[in-house]
């Protein structure tokens, strides 16, 4: 778990995220710096952007999502970010300037901050895939390991919300019989997103050596999965209603900019190696990022604070996406795409327990079961449980800490079909 008193919002963060206000209900795009949220739609209307490469008169932070911000040239986001890097401290000082564009976090409500029409959830953790293939009896197909095993999922989805109220579906009841009945094992998905900035034209295929000028931020995110319903559903032709009904983030958006300081190489080599297509060609250093990720639960019998889904910054380099295991083939035409990738480690405890899976199913084999869970008789989710995420970087350059806040939600009772 975090430290109560840190923020991960820093100065060298200013990540994005559209909010909302009780004096202000429309929507409207924001930044954030330490526990203040800063209005940009009122910056933009002073003239604060006027002057910079792609905005002039244009309305681009008075929109209720940052699709506008998002798809201009990388050179043009680069210089908003770095003018408010430098003027909002000065600004926060000024006391008229800071009553009319600083709001206290705790004042807004976060809405979900890009339009999305593409939403593609890759299956690329080694271990979860070797995991749930033991689980749900399946074998591992040859292509996984060639390339990117990925699905297009349901972008009504897509969501910012801090309740989940659980999902129906078809199972066998006590009886034998077939019903449509609510889940009795919800899960979570620890992952992070990726939102696109820049699309492809239509036939153009992408070198990977540009990919990150194609990739707008990042935010934590939890694909929350009905493991029971999803058994039954899933072959021949994969999830539906299992994996369809809740897909979280966190509101605010990390942008590649400030990931920058945490760029590092990857640690794990992909066996076979990679396609020509799919070979990083940078800077060895510069494929991957260092970001600590943490799930833990609330609920009225047990906390968990990170200690089962913590991941170390060190071993981070097998996941996060730049070359191990995300084609860019799905880029395509739109600028609003989101993709969702899976986190996990091979990390244990001083007993040897595996701490680096981030969903309870995988706990159920010998070899992944945690004693913490066990101890407290923890299966699935139960109604009334709170989930959150935290993801934390640490600067190459400052040693500053900065962060992507919280993705967290409440789990509420299923809706009563009255049948």
């Amino acid at each position: 778990m975090s430290d109560s008193n840190s923020t991960p919002f820093s100065i060298d963060n200013i990540p994005f995220g559209v909010i909302s206000t009780a004096d202000n209900p429309a929507p409207r795009c924001a930044t954030a710096l330490d526990h203040d949220v800063i209005d940009l739609s009122a910056l933009e209307n002073d003239g604060f952007f006027e002057s910079m490469q792609g905005f002039g008169k244009k309305s681009i932070f008075s929109k209720p999502y940052l699709n506008d911000f998002a798809s201009l040239p990388i050179e043009s986001r680069r210089q908003a970010r770095n003018s408010l890097r430098d003027g909002l401290p000065q600004l926060r000082e000024d006391k008229s300037k800071a009553n009319r564009y600083f709001i206290s976090l705790d004042l807004v409500q976060n809405h979900y901050p890009m339009q999305t029409a593409n939403f593609s959830d890759f299956y690329c953790s080694l271990e979860h895939a070797q995991n749930c293939s033991a689980i749900f009896g399946l074998s591992e197909s040859p292509n996984w390991r060639v390339i990117p095993s990925v699905y297009n999922g349901r972008t009504s989805s897509l969501n910012v919300a801090t309740t989940l109220t659980r999902p129906h579906g078809v199972l066998k009841d006590e009886t034998g019989e077939y019903a449509f009945t609510p889940t009795k094992k919800l899960d979570m998905e620890l992952e992070m997103g990726v939102f696109i900035s820049k699309p492809l034209n239509s036939g153009q295929i992408l070198d990977i050596k540009d990919v990150k000028d194609h990739i707008f931020g990042f935010v934590i995110l939890n694909d929350w999965s009905a493991r029971d319903i999803q058994a039954f559903e899933m072959a021949p032709l994969g999830p539906f209603h299992s994996k369809g009904f809740g897909t979280y983030i966190s509101p605010w958006i990390v942008t590649m900019d400030a990931l920058d300081s945490v760029q590092s190489a990857v640690m794990v080599q992909q066996d076979p190696a990679p396609l020509p297509h799919l070979t990083w060609k940078g800077d060895g250093g510069d494929a991957t990022f260092n970001i600590n990720l943490s799930a833990y639960v609330i609920s009225e019998f047990i906390l968990l604070a990170g200690a089962d889904l913590d991941l170390q910054e060190e071993e981070m380099g097998n996941h996060m996406i730049l070359r191990t295991r995300t084609s860019m083939s799905c880029i395509g035409p739109r600028i609003n795409s989101l993709l969702t990738l899976q986190v996990r480690v091979k990390r244990t405890d001083e007993n040897g327990e595996k701490t680096g899976l981030a969903c309870l199913v995988e706990r159920s084999l010998p070899h992944t079961a945690i004693s913490a869970l066990k101890k407290d008789g923890i299966e699935w989710f139960k109604d009334g449980d709170e989930v959150i995420m935290e993801g934390w970087c640490v600067s190459r350059a400052t040693g500053s800490k900065f962060g992507f806040g919280q993705c967290r939600a409440t789990i509420t009772p299923a809706v009563s079909l009255g049948l």
